[in-house]
């Protein structure tokens, strides 16, 4: 088992070495065909081998730290206690595995990258290889290590083959997540310095018995709240939440789609991620004490992010700020393990937070596609061409209107995306957004902030049913009347999203069989 583990996390970087060296042994010029396929295979195997995983060998029930738990320690840096340690629950597999499948998908809309694809292949896998580190790591050392793996291939995704303003947006992204890094850091060596001498440790299932031991006063505070609070403020940058939310629009407004897909789909997962994995075992305390504040964002997450997207005419920013108040969803769940809610509150919120995660991935997946397949064909993405440009004939050109004659089955796939988006029932964004309402509502302090929250299912159906009718409905634009509806390809890369979303939109039992075990074993911390 650990063996395909490590051969997820290495297979791409060794994909992306043999990038580096390969001109030497076949030419410069005959390679530069050579490196999509080798991308291809990588990310293929890697998925088959997830699917492998999945389907033979992962089970759900086993909880990571119990006595036979398959997954075992490496001696990595003896000397401070440092261990490769990597493993997969019921919280990392449903990211895990869709990781993979977006990353798949990714490098079949970049086929035809032809600026520098040497460097954008070889970025992408180590920004693959960074993204499955981080959720099989089970060493916070280890964790951090991955983490900041990804920070550069990243940087350079957006600021080389990114839009107009990829330099600034790249620059903000690298700055904001590195902030986040530098707490993330303190948080960690803080945990590690206050553990007694004969117990220092980075292993993550250890210091869930050992953090309990930690003591010591602080700028007059008790450390595991400043602890606390370093780990949050690292997480949230990531999320985004609210107020470290603004270098995100700018970061999907700029990178190519297929980046988008990943920063959207994958990336803010981490911050969740974080959280669960590390923050609420280790610190179950602190966050009873913080748990009403988390509500709170939660739903400024939730309103601030979905009054912004009403307010955008692109529509690449808009679905970049239905993330943020997408994301708020899950905040809302993870709040709902204070110990004034019911276990099945507690139990609901949870689950449905790790849900959201995973559907909100799909979700917004597909709808980054969708804006790169219109912006391919047309160069913009206007919702309404802005009314301060002089230039009446090219407002005349860029102006969307009637697409669904011209484009039928990409309509068609729009839709589908906006309405599990705005949360349609039988759509996966449903069950899993209910389910963080559910557990919102069942903790007295979080009710009447629940309720507040709700506001934000009107308001995505306002951002997403006006952005349609503009576009798709009404009179067709005559600019746009040789416009070619999208490609067998294009179709393809759709078709297991589509799937993925009405799938557990009507069944969701699969999804929760994976998260339930683990976490009640996260709620059994808060209830111990």
């Amino acid at each position: 088992m650990e063996l395909i583990l490590n051969i997820l996390i290495f297979l791409p970087i060794v994909a992306a070495t043999v990038m580096l060296f390969l001109p030497r042994f076949i030419g410069k010029e005959e390679a530069q065909s050579k490196y999509r396929w080798i991308a291809l295979f990588a990310t293929g195997t890697q998925l088959l081998l997830v699917g492998y995983f999945y389907f033979f060998l992962f089970d759900p029930s086993v909880q990571l730290g119990d006595l036979n738990s398959p997954y075992s320690p490496y001696n990595w840096i003896e000397h401070f206690n440092i261990k490769y340690y990597v493993g997969v629950d019921g919280l990392s597999m449903p990211m895990v595995i869709l990781t993979a499948l977006l990353s798949f998908l990714c490098i079949i809309y970049s086929w035809n990258e032809t600026k520098r694809p040497l460097g954008y292949f070889s970025l992408f896998l180590l920004l693959n290889a960074g993204m499955m580190g981080v959720f099989m790591a089970l060493d916070f050392f280890l964790f951090y290590i991955f983490w900041e793996v990804m920070l550069l291939p990243m940087y350079f995704l957006i600021g080389m083959w990114g839009g107009p303003q990829r330099k600034y947006a790249a620059i903000k992204f690298f700055l904001y997540t590195l902030l986040g890094s530098i707490f993330m850091l303190i948080g960690m060596i803080a945990l590690y310095n206050y553990l007694p001498d004969s117990d220092k440790t980075f292993n993550l299932i250890q210091l869930i018995s050992l953090a309990p031991s930690i003591e010591g006063i602080l700028w007059g505070l008790d450390i595991k709240i400043i602890i606390w609070v370093c780990l949050f403020i690292g997480f949230a940058i990531k999320v985004p939440i609210f107020p470290f939310h603004t270098w995100l629009p700018l970061a999907h407004v700029e990178a190519p789609t297929s980046v988008s897909v990943i920063l959207a789909g994958v990336l803010l997962k981490m911050g969740t991620y974080g959280l669960l994995r590390i923050s609420y075992p280790l610190l179950p305390g602190q966050l009873d004490m913080f748990a009403v504040m988390l509500g709170i964002l939660a739903v400024i997450n939730i309103i601030w992010g979905a009054l912004n997207a009403i307010a955008q005419i692109d529509l690449k920013k808009m679905v970049a700020y239905s993330s943020i108040s997408h994301m708020g969803y899950c905040l809302l769940g993870m709040a709902a393990v204070i110990g004034t809610s019911s276990p099945e509150g507690q139990s609901a919120g949870l689950n449905g937070a790790v849900m959201q995660m995973f559907n909100h991935g799909t979700i917004t997946a597909m709808l980054f596609f969708l804006v790169g397949y219109i912006y391919d064909r047309t160069h913009h993405r206007w919702i309404v061409y802005p009314s301060d440009h002089q230039d009446e004939k090219l407002a005349g050109q860029l102006g969307f209107g009637g697409l669904s004659s011209i484009m039928p089955v990409y309509s068609g796939f729009v839709a589908l995306a906006f309405f599990a988006g705005l949360g349609l029932p039988a759509l996966s964004g449903f069950i899993s957004e209910a389910m963080c309402f559910i557990g919102g509502f069942s903790v007295d302090k979080l009710r009447i902030i629940t309720a507040i929250g709700t506001l934000g299912i009107l308001f995505n159906a306002i951002y997403f049913l006006r952005a349609y009718q503009r576009m798709f409905m009404g009179k067709a634009n005559e600019s746009y009347a040789s416009l070619e509806d999208i490609s067998n390809r294009e179709i393809g890369i759709l078709i297991p999203l589509t799937f993925l979303v009405i799938l557990f939109g009507v069944y969701p039992q699969p999804l929760i069989d994976i998260i339930s075990g683990t976490m009640d074993t996260i709620i059994g911390y808060f209830n111990a």
